[in-house]
Order: C-alpha cells, then structure tokens, then sequence
C-alpha cells in the first residue's frame, strides 16, 4: 500500500550552486529514488551570484518541492528560510530547503549528520569519548561541530591559523554539553598533545598543502579524515598514511550521508548509502 510519500507523477528537486556542473547530486539522488521506490526528478541548476533568491521562488512557483544548496549559497539559503531546524541555527547555513505547499520555506543543515554518520556507520570509526580535532574554523567546521558533540567526545579541539576565529567558533558551542572540553587555538597550540581523531575540514588539501601540524599528535590507534574529496588521496591523508595512520578517509561518504540526509527530509525514506558512495567513486 502506497504511503503519502509515494506519488504518480515525479516530484521536482534540484540542486543550486555556483558552480555547479561537477555536482553529483543527481546521480547520487537519482539512486536513492530507484533503491526507495520513489519518483523524482532531480537536476542540477547554476545559479548567479545575487540571483539565489529568485532561482529558488522561480523553482518553487514551478511546483519544485526541495532544494539542496552549496557554495556559495548555503549563507543566502539560511537567510531566506522562514523557519530553521536547530542544527541549521547552529550551522549559520542551509545546504536542505523545503519548499511547502503553502509558499513557505524550511531550512536545514544535513553536513554534520552527513560527516557523523560516515564516520560512526559507514567507516566504523568510534565518536564518543574519543579526543577530536578539527582543522578549520570556516563554514565547513562550523556546519559540522553540532553534530559531533551530539556524539559526546570527551574533548573537541578547533585549530585554524587565525587563532582568534577558532575560540569564537568554539564560544558560539560551548553551551552544547557539559561532557565534552571544548578548545580552540592556533596550530601552535597543539604542541604536546594528542588526539584519537583529527578531521580537516579546510580546503587546503586539496591545493596540495597541510597545516602546520607538529609531530606526535596522532595516539594510537589513530583516525584521521579529510572532508574533501578527489580522485587520488588528498595531501591531509597521505601525512597521516606517512605517520603509519591505518584508518584515514576522504569525504565522499559525508557527500553521500548528507544527500541521503536531505532525501529522508524530502521523502520519509532512508536509502542505502554504501553502495552509492562505491558508484561515485567509481566516477570521480
């Protein structure tokens, strides 16, 4: 028996950047319709910068039902929401909007959960009680901390080579739990101790470079995950495989969770993540 999900006609969803042709959502959506059973049509829209606005009440005026958002729009979609879950509040930026039937507009953040769950389910890594670090204070930490202390590390340090952004970043989460020491500092300040998990959610990687991170930092065993993702291990995985690390990872899986995230938003279903995150890696 069909549930209030499950429509005739495909229900239209998209997602908007800037740029946005790489995108993989709509290979990764259009799985999880066909594992669920669900008929949508998903595409990819590039949208102008000062244009978001209008992109999505032009989607929406067109019967479009939900939106995910990446850069450079994730702050604009956070603004336009007329209401906003918690982790989104948190967050300072949206990357899941629904679109309702009555004009209105829900924002929600899926990154963290999306990060969580690859960690936790996906990659068998341990969470709780474990020391973190996290590389970055941009809007990539910062959509992700949330979600981590909901898991309840014993502590959570944020390094950023502006030390002063990585102690208002902390400040903005010091009230989250009371079981988790929250720190922050320059890279510096990481001399003389050690963590269970080191995420890297700065850019970096990417262009080839590491953060200035001193030696002896990583306990053992040692987890160590890079946010971004390629088609070759990023610079951040192989210092940790260099340092003898057994468990690293890239983010792709966090791509995958936080788009499966957003489907369960949209459609009440709960797909399958790990043989997506195979298919795409299999394409990048």
């Amino acid at each position: 028996m069909s549930d209030i999900f499950d429509f005739d006609q495909a229900e239209r969803y998209a997602v908007m950047g800037n740029p946005i042709n790489h995108s993989k959502s709509p290979q990764i959506h259009s799985t999880f319709a066909q594992q669920t059973n669900q008929k949508i049509e998903y595409t990819a829209i590039h949208v102008d910068v000062g244009g978001f606005n209008q992109a999505v009440s032009h989607f929406q005026a067109h019967g479009g039902k939900g939106l995910n958002v990446t850069v450079p729009f994730k702050l604009d979609a956070w603004r336009l929401s007329d209401s906003l879950s918690e982790r989104a509040k948190r967050a300072g930026a949206v990357n899941t909007l629904v679109l309702k039937s009555d004009g209105s507009i829900e924002g929600d953040n899926t990154d963290g959960v999306g990060l969580v769950n690859d960690i936790m389910e996906h990659l068998g890594w341990p969470l709780t009680h474990q020391r973190v670090l996290i590389l970055g204070a941009g809007g990539a930490s910062r959509g992700v901390i949330g979600p981590i202390l909901d898991q309840k590390p014993v502590s959570l340090f944020i390094a950023n080579r502006t030390a002063s952004k990585a102690v208002e970043l902390a400040n903005l989460f010091s009230d989250m739990n009371d079981q988790t020491n929250i720190q922050a500092g320059g890279y510096n300040a990481l001399a003389g101790q050690q963590f269970d998990l080191i995420i890297n959610a700065t850019a970096a990687s990417l262009q080839g470079e590491v953060p200035p991170l001193p030696e002896n930092l990583l306990a053992s065993p040692a987890y160590c995950y890079d946010m971004m993702y390629a088609n070759k291990p990023t610079a951040f995985m192989l210092w940790a495989e260099q340092r003898g690390v057994q468990n690293i990872s890239d983010g792709l899986g966090m791509l995958v969770g936080q788009a499966a995230e957003s489907f369960y938003i949209w459609r009440g279903k709960k797909p399958q993540v790990s043989e997506v995150i195979q298919a795409i890696r299999q394409s990048i």
